[in-house]
């Protein structure tokens, strides 16, 4: 498809798209450019859907008239419209050029522990919203109106915030009409409606709502409606979905508190009655600045609590102890392997053997003790185990650190800012230059190499891929272009007739986990306001022998899994031969495919204590082993 910007033929390249959304894609179109282009009736998201296809309709001819009037200049953390996009004529807006914003992490990272855990402190957060607290209080002065203000719509850079998706912002008679449930306050929704839904104009005070939200989650890894409302008198019990309207709040008595998230009694008292004049009393009004400014974090000598507060609100001054090496819980003998005061990066089983990297002291270390590696922490950074060598991937770059012998870089990509690779215990597979490349590995040899092979054509920047031991599973989309793949790990064999179901909505994330028959790829898609929930269990040829689907708010194992998880690259589920294990906060269950449908079948609360919903299962050789941030247990049931 061709566009024109100011008179001049752009060529939109599939191959350059970077971002996919539920009404635009963007392209990379050079010089620090990107181009919106927003979809089209006819596009094939919209294919056999007549109301989102009225929809793109409606939205295209509110744009010829709103874009040419878009306020100019706003704050400099803004991602304005800059050129229109238009047909030869010139007569129709197809989209707009904007700056291209390198090396950002969305906004709903932050709200998130395995992410915060690689190196970013809660003061980083308080400067993040301090910027954005600037931001929206100069765009307010102009009067506009952000509308739907959502955790994706935030990019941040180092304690930059800068806002995207422009072109909905609210301003002189151009209302903003979609919505995030999430974020969508519920002044402005019909209180006896089912779930959020916007019934009344935006307005500053829902900018404001919007980022105390989001404040909150960064705050405490929990949206103000999070955890699991389970009321004494089931009379009282109502979906998830329409808490916000009812005002329950995790704050609320009968509502059980997430376990990863972190305990609210961390934070200033000021700042917690403000959560709860908001969440729970409708008071609305700028976001106090002080709040903020006087926010100070600090970590407990005694009892190492990081908190917000005069006093620690943990420390008993008394030294923390320790738990029991074994302990024992119903049916379930959970005995305490490793523990440390830093934090567990990764972990795999190999042959049954368990192996992990874990930062502590500033150094990166092994399961033995061994260093790896000297250094903070840092995000951008991703680990794999072979044996006893880590791999480290970091700014396109795929690194070997053999124990005991030299340094060997295995990819570059400069063109991806995380390195795209993933490993087993004998192949190593990466992509760079549009090319999927896999090194198998001798370890009958002392760790000889055998020969990097290719093994298919990808996209660079817009491929997801994982490894087992048998096969792997990928895909990629760019534009209208969606490919989903298997191929043969040990061989390096692909296929591309994978059909996954249909999405039009933009992937939030992708994990996936293996047995020795299937790939179980779990996707989180964010459509028409909501998360929504899939899981795709695929054999080693490609063939797709059960699908599940929930949203947010639904009942259902996979909303339990799924909601609220930390985002990772490295998936929390155990899967063997056709059923997958799988922690929550209420103990681990158990997801079995019968007959082409997946259906939770077994529960086990007897180890709720040593899991919560981000925790890592694996198989050990007599129970399972359980993978927590700062402790590892083998849990034995009997």
């Amino acid at each position: 498809m061709d566009v024109y910007i100011n008179g001049q033929k752009i060529r939109v390249d599939p191959k350059r798209a970077i971002a996919k959304g539920g009404e635009a894609d963007i392209f990379d179109i050079g010089h620090d450019k990107l181009l919106k282009l927003f979809k089209q009736p006819d596009h094939p998201d919209y294919q056999g859907l007549p109301h989102e296809q009225q929809a793109a309709r409606d939205r295209l001819q509110l744009h010829q008239q709103k874009l040419p009037q878009f306020p100019n200049p706003l704050p400099p953390r803004v991602i304005a419209p800059n050129a229109l996009a238009t047909d030869k004529a010139g007569r129709t807006i197809r989209g707009y050029t904007m700056p291209f914003l390198k090396d950002t992490n969305v906004l709903l990272r932050y709200g998130e522990r395995s992410f915060r855990q690689t190196g970013i402190s809660h003061q980083t957060v308080v400067h993040i919203f301090q910027d954005l607290h600037d931001t929206l209080s100069k765009l307010h002065f102009q009067q506009i109106v952000i509308g739907d203000f959502n955790d994706l719509n935030v990019l941040v850079r180092d304690t930059e915030a800068y806002l995207i998706d422009a072109d909905s912002f609210q301003f002189s008679s151009f209302p903003c009409r979609v919505f995030t449930s999430r974020f969508l306050d519920p002044l402005l929704c019909d209180s006896q409606a089912s779930q959020p839904i916007l019934c009344q104009s935006y307005n500053p005070d829902s900018d404001w709502y919007a980022f105390t939200v989001m404040l909150m989650q960064c705050l405490l890894f929990v949206e103000p409606y999070g955890g699991v409302y389970k009321p004494k008198d089931l009379t009282q019990k109502i979906p998830q979905l329409m808490r916000s309207l009812k005002r329950i709040t995790v704050f609320h008595s009968e509502v059980q508190y997430p376990k990863p998230a972190i305990p609210y009694r961390v934070l200033p008292d000021e700042l917690l009655h403000h959560f709860h004049q908001v969440f729970e009393r409708d008071v609305r009004g700028v976001f106090p600045r002080s709040l903020l400014d006087h926010l100070r974090w600090t970590r407990c000598t005694t009892c190492g609590t990081e908190h917000a507060r005069p006093v620690c609100p943990e420390c008993t001054h008394t030294p923390k102890s320790i738990p029991a090496i074994a302990l024992v819980r119903g049916t379930v003998t959970a005995t305490r392997l490793f523990t440390t005061e830093g934090i567990i990066l990764f972990a795999t089983v190999e042959q049954g053997q368990l192996r992990w990297l874990y930062h502590d002291q500033n150094q990166f270390r092994r399961e033995d003790g061994s260093t790896v590696l000297g250094g903070a922490l840092n995000p951008q950074l991703r680990w794999r185990i072979q044996g006893k060598t880590t791999l480290l991937g970091y700014q396109g770059q795929v690194i070997r650190l053999p124990f005991g012998q030299a340094t060997e870089r295995l990819a570059v990509d400069s063109r991806n800012a995380i390195a795209l690779f993933d490993a087993n215990d004998k192949t190593c597979c990466w992509v760079t230059q549009d090319q999927l490349q896999r090194r198998h590995i001798n370890h009958s040899q002392s760790l000889i190499p055998y020969a990097q092979s290719y093994i298919g054509d990808v996209l660079s920047e817009q491929t997801w891929f994982w490894i087992g031991t048998q096969f792997g599973v990928g895909f990629y989309q760019a534009g209208n272009l969606k490919v989903a793949f298997v191929f043969d790990v040990q061989h390096g064999s692909m296929s591309d007739r994978v059909s996954l179901p249909r999405w039009q909505g933009q992937l939030i994330d992708a994990t996936c986990t293996f047995s020795d028959r299937y790939a179980w790829l779990f996707l989180t898609i964010q459509e028409q306001g909501l998360l929504q929930y899939r899981c795709v269990v695929i054999q080693a040829n490609g063939d797709i022998v059960a699908t599940a689907q929930a949203h947010e708010g639904e009942e259902s194992w996979l909303t339990m899994l799924q909601r609220g998880r930390s985002h990772s690259d490295t998936c929390p589920y155990c899967a063997v031969n056709n059923f997958l294990l799988a922690a929550t906060d209420e103990g681990i269950i158990r997801i079995e495919l019968q007959q082409g449908q997946l259906m939770q079948t077994k529960a086990f609360p007897d180890t709720e204590p040593f899991v919560d919903r981000d925790s890592r299962l694996f198989i050990a050789p007599h129970g399972l082993y359980v993978v927590n941030p700062h402790t590892i247990y083998q849990l034995q049931m009997a």
